[in-house]
């Protein structure tokens, strides 16, 4: 086990101990101070948010990685782009080959112009996956915004993990949170998953709880919760499998057909428990937005996710296979008439 995988554990273990979680415990006041300091910074107008001339939803989280961001930010995109509204999708392109110094158009909405292995795999799979939206890359988001409206007239710009960012102002904060994990051993980074404390609540306007399951009670009862204690109104987000489909081909697999399934992802184990109908006899689990190489991925059937499917549509294999996923979110209750 890496360093990395013994750390992921100690984050969702609400009993970890040890050597390692002091010293991470440690670690985490100086994180904590350098965080509160930032917004401290923000909140009393020391730094100042720069606007931008269009409207900003920022779609984010508290907790580090794997909570479901990608789907809800194309969801919205796509409301904007019914509604005839120029919809730009603004992501940092962790992961992806570009450097994020400059700025990267990966799609100007009719034609994508980077692979998955250039561009990152979660803006990939957003140019993939949400035709008509501008989707670009940059570390520099307020210079990446102010392109979007000048090179392609956007009125709507939406920040794929954007709540720490906070030199772009933003119109509305959207953060959310995974009904199983939640806020894992409630520890500030490196000892916990939480990237901020609780006073990051108060900039919140919309929650989102994501339920990755096939039984939603648990995450409707902890939306009605989490909006009368902290008073924000709240949304479910509905992620459940849909069916596993060849990645050449499109041919959908069988149900109890044998595979080794395959991931890369912040939080994994949900994607191997949605694999129930299928007889999986080992599981591969790389580091988060990992660059595959065909090496990787032993012999036979292989199932993975869609992120990571992007990364070896160009392998010499017929034996890829991907899980679609169903995402269902109210997005009129989401923004509320706020955009």
């Amino acid at each position: 086990m890496n360093l990395k995988t013994r750390i992921t554990q100690i984050h969702y273990n609400k009993n970890a101990g040890g050597i390692l979680f002091e010293i991470l415990k440690f670690c985490s006041i100086f994180y904590g101070a350098g965080s509160r300091l930032k917004n401290i910074l923000y909140d009393n107008n020391i730094l100042k948010s720069q606007t931008v001339n269009a409207y900003v939803i920022s779609v984010g989280n508290i907790t580090t990685g794997g909570v479901g961001k990608t789907p809800v930010v194309s969801k919205i995109a796509k409301y904007f782009l019914s509604k005839g509204e120029k919809t730009a999708i603004i992501s940092r392109g962790y992961g992806g080959g570009l450097s994020n110094k400059q700025i990267n158009v990966i799609s100007d909405g009719k034609e994508i112009f980077y692979n998955a292995k250039l561009a990152g795999d979660e803006p990939y799979w957003l140019a993939k996956n949400t035709t008509g939206a501008v989707v670009i890359t940059s570390k520099n988001r307020v210079t990446a915004s102010k392109y979007a409206i000048s090179k392609y007239g956007v009125t709507k710009i939406i920040l794929d993990d954007g709540f720490q960012h906070r030199k772009l102002h933003r119109d509305l904060d959207v953060v959310l949170v995974d009904s199983e994990k939640l806020y894992g051993n409630e520890n500030l980074l490196p000892a916990g998953p939480l990237r901020e404390g609780k006073e990051a609540f108060k900039r919140i306007d919309r929650m989102v709880i994501v339920s990755k399951n096939t039984n939603h009670e648990k995450a409707e009862k902890l939306a009605k919760i989490t909006a009368k204690k902290i008073k924000i109104p709240t949304t479910v987000c509905y992620t459940e499998p849909d069916y596993v489909y060849n990645i050449k081909t499109g041919e959908v697999l069988h149900d109890d057909t044998e595979a080794v399934a395959i991931s890369a992802i912040g939080q994994p184990e949900q994607f191997y428990k949605f694999l129930g109908n299928y007889r999986i006899t080992k599981t591969v689990t790389f580091d988060d937005h990992h660059r595959y190489e065909e090496s990787d991925l032993p012999n036979g059937t292989i199932i993975t996710t869609e992120k990571d499917a992007v990364k070896m549509k160009d392998f010499n294999r017929d034996d890829i296979y991907a899980l679609k996923l169903r995402t269902r979110i109210n997005i009129e209750e989401l923004l509320n008439d706020k955009a």
